[in-house]
């Protein structure tokens, strides 16, 4: 399926309404990305959501009004140069409309499936995106890896698991100062709660629990996590630990 030219007419319209201007060129590459997207999800399954309604507002929309809503939108807006991982990025969201919203960013795509990442360097090489690399592996692997280990301004995730899990996972990719910012559905306010305990432990404290509206009427949250301090160097654990004994 070929997403509409008023499709990209739409998305800027919702980005303007967030506070974002695009422009032609950006809009383009936007409907360029869902295009491949939902002509790649034929053969691979990389998104239950591949109508334009859907995608506009369930995939584009939220990885962009998430972000704005956190403690991280304002350095974003502002034009900062900072660099963001997307831990567990599936389909590239939020982090493929991150980079192409704001070009300036540095973006790591992560992911523990190779051909996903492979169908995002077929995007990024096709959109001709710079300052954007993907990374193939687990978090409680990768995380200790020098290389990886807090060098980024901002780890963000949509993935669905439990805020404890995900804490343990992305802190420790942040630079002290830096932000975690977690795509969370409303009613997340018990699992917040309950997450105190592994944020602390983890060098981190949470900032804000912001409530946006990504355009279709549901509420939705994202925690921001600022790094306060280094995550102390026996975590993440192991494979397999964090999701089965979460910090508590």
């Amino acid at each position: 399926m070929n997403f509409s030219e008023d499709f990209g007419n739409r998305i800027t319209k919702i980005a303007l309404s967030l506070g974002v201007s695009l422009t032609p060129e950006q809009s383009g590459q936007l409907v360029r990305y869902f295009d491949m997207l939902a002509e790649k999800n034929k053969v691979m399954n990389l998104t239950a959501v591949t109508d334009e309604d859907g995608v506009l507002i369930r995939h584009f929309a939220d990885s962009l009004a998430g972000i704005l809503a956190s403690g991280a939108g304002k350095d974003l807006t502002d034009g900062k140069e900072l660099s963001l991982i997307d831990v567990g990025t599936g389909a590239g969201l939020p982090g493929m409309v991150l980079k192409i919203v704001f070009p300036e960013l540095k973006v790591t795509l992560f992911d523990s499936l190779n051909k996903r990442l492979v169908f995002l360097n077929e995007v990024i090489e096709a959109l001709g995106l710079a300052g954007i690399t993907t990374v193939h592996g687990r978090a409680e692997d990768t995380a200790h890896d020098k290389d990886h280990r807090e060098k980024y301004d901002i780890a963000v995730a949509r993935a669905v698991a439990d805020l404890s899990v995900l804490s343990e996972y992305c802190l420790p990719f942040v630079k002290a100062g830096g932000r975690f910012v977690s795509y969370k559905a409303s009613g997340s306010e018990e699992e917040i709660q309950k997450a105190t305990k592994a944020i602390t432990v983890l060098g981190g404290k949470t900032e804000s629990v912001s409530e946006y509206d990504a355009g279709d009427g549901v509420k939705r949250l994202t925690v921001t996590v600022r790094k306060e301090k280094q995550t102390p160097g026996r975590f993440p654990r192991k494979a397999g630990t964090p999701s089965k004994e979460p910090i508590q």
